[in-house]
């Protein structure tokens, strides 16, 4: 670890610390924190992968796409109001742009991963150039979030392969969870975890704050009140959700695991009886659309669509 990364980390555990001791009994908090170890590799999130991170009942995982940006310092403040931690999976090119906020998100205890670099529109699975042309974009987007979010530095040189770079989080989110059996060895082969997620507020629809929230508590509900969650902060409706999840969550007795980074593999807990991938249903319906959005590649999520009309 670097210098400037070492003394990052050192300040978030102090601010970490600091909080937990001033969270009190009106706050959410955060329960626990589990170290997720990635040695060999690590697949989960219930959605995609037959195995998942284990939680008791009411226990919840936050996690959020897509950052950083204008959005993101109100889930920030949300978050720190209610001594939560969460895990941002930010997207290269935007910790590019804004450092401080992804800098920031790493200095108030939260755990910053990776999703890419540019985001690319037709997924990794159909970029333009195949599994060589993903796996520069991974990396890119890798280096990028270590030097915003972590202060790490290169004076060697930039890595040039994954082998060679040491990273803080290694955790890892495919765009739209669509992977590849090459990235997946990839991965494994340095260490490198697959985080798929357990269920999702679907804020890729344009809705209300009030929607999304009654969709998320449902969702809750029906996996059983517990799983890990995602969540965008790039879009303004779930910034303006953030405060009233929290507050629900607590109201309804749910408590919030914390994820970091740790030795050895796992935990995970197989996947329920009568398990799918849900993902590989819903990219198999996009494949055409996919396909061919892939003809001319563009970067970032796809456009958000208004919610349908009831």
């Amino acid at each position: 670890m670097r210098i400037a990364g070492a003394l990052i980390a050192l300040l978030a555990g102090l601010g970490g610390a600091a909080a937990a001791a001033e969270c009190g009994p009106d706050k959410l908090g955060t329960s626990r924190i589990v170290s997720v170890g990635t040695q060999g590799g690590l697949e989960v999130g219930l959605k995609t992968y037959p195995r998942t991170i284990p939680l008791a009942d009411h226990e919840v995982i936050l996690t959020f796409d897509d950052g950083p940006a204008a959005t993101t310092p109100a889930i920030l403040k949300a978050l720190a109001d209610q001594c939560v931690r969460a895990t941002f999976f930010d997207i290269g090119r935007n910790a590019d742009g804004m450092p401080e906020i992804a800098r920031q998100e790493v200095l108030e205890g939260h755990t910053v991963a990776h999703h890419t670099w540019s985001h690319p529109q037709p997924t990794l699975r159909y970029l333009p150039g195949g599994d060589a042309a993903a796996r520069a974009d991974v990396l890119r987007g890798m280096i990028s979030v270590e030097k915003a979010a972590y202060g790490q530095t290169f004076p060697e040189g930039e890595p040039k392969d994954l082998k060679d770079l040491k990273l803080h989080a290694p955790f890892f989110r495919f765009p739209g969870f669509a992977d590849t059996q090459d990235l997946r060895d990839w991965f494994a082969a340095n260490n490198v975890g697959i985080f798929g997620v357990d269920l999702w507020a679907s804020d890729w629809i344009q809705m209300t704050p009030e929607e999304e929230l009654k969709l998320v508590m449902g969702r809750l509900e029906k996996n059983g009140h517990k799983g890990m969650l995602l969540m965008h902060d790039n879009h303004p409706w779930t910034a303006e959700m953030v405060p009233m999840l929290l507050s629900e969550l607590k109201a309804k007795g749910y408590r919030i695991v914390h994820m970091v980074a740790g030795p050895g593999n796992g935990p995970t807990v197989p996947a329920p009886q009568g398990w799918f991938s849900e993902t590989e249903r819903v990219i198999g319906a996009l494949k055409p659309r996919l396909e061919k959005s892939a003809v001319k590649v563009g970067p970032g999520p796809f456009p958000v669509k208004p919610a349908p009309v009831e």
